[in-house]
């Protein structure tokens, strides 16, 4: 399986486990993701739920062989399905990354409560370099979250921001050794799920529930210009040199 599922007491740990193609993201990957977070929102024992990549490697994003045979057409396409199943949590996410988060590999973590990498975590957001938008509601959250200028030169350059760079913005809220990010994801998630469960549940929505329509209007907005841009000739030729790199 490329997404695996464990649930410890009243933590649920999602992974992503597709390390011979840097946990590039499918359709069907997608769907899981969805589905272990619809199930961990119904499961009242589940209290805390730990996101994860392989070691060395978060996602390289979207699995573009898979994105080009099979581009998603509407928001009942299984990417917006999982954007906005982590965007309507309303329970505790936490992220650990490790290495490499490209494209939704980092706009995800928008939607997560807690966001913790490892000191050799590397961020990207290439949308525009591949022809393409923002998505995620990172046109929004992104500025909110890191300023203005900051999310400017990460979505117009598409260049690479260091663990570092993450935690001075904000984006992330503490560095770890890769040997230890694991545990203390855990140990966050352990001590959230040991919190009273009614009081993080109404803490959860105060803090997100401002900014849900918000949200939900971003990722309309920019999925529809994402799904435009996808024939557009320069997103293809841009599609079709990456491949060539590739192969």
């Amino acid at each position: 399986m490329s997404i695996t599922v464990e649930d410890r007491g009243a933590v649920r740990t999602v992974r992503i486990a597709r390390p011979e193609k840097k946990n590039a993201l499918t359709l069907a990957m997608y769907e899981s993701l969805a589905k272990s977070l619809a199930e961990y929102s119904a499961n009242p024992e589940l209290r805390a739920c730990v996101l994860l990549g392989s070691p060395g490697i978060f996602t390289a994003g979207n699995d573009i062989g898979d994105f080009m045979q099979n581009p998603p057409t509407g928001e009942d396409s299984p990417v917006f399905g999982f954007l906005i199943a982590l965007a309507d949590c309303p329970k505790p996410v936490i992220a650990a990354v490790d290495g490499a988060a490209v494209g939704v590999g980092t706009t995800m973590l928008l939607h997560c409560d807690l966001v913790i990498a490892s000191s050799r975590a590397k961020f990207s957001m290439p949308f525009v370099s591949l022809g393409l938008v923002p998505e995620g509601a990172s046109s929004v959250l992104l500025p909110q979250i890191v300023g203005r200028a900051t999310a400017a030169q990460w979505l117009m350059t598409g260049e690479s921001f260091t663990a570092d760079s993450a935690l001075r913005s904000g984006l992330i809220s503490e560095v770890h050794a890769p040997d230890e990010l694991e545990a203390r994801a855990i140990q966050l998630a352990e001590t959230i799920a040991a919190k009273p469960v009614e009081a993080m549940r109404l803490t959860k929505e105060l803090v997100r529930g401002p900014q849900r329509a918000l949200v939900r209007d971003a990722l309309s907005r920019e999925g529809k210009l994402f799904i435009e841009r996808l024939s557009a000739p320069e997103t293809m030729a841009a599609f079709m040199s990456f491949m060539q790199k590739k192969s």
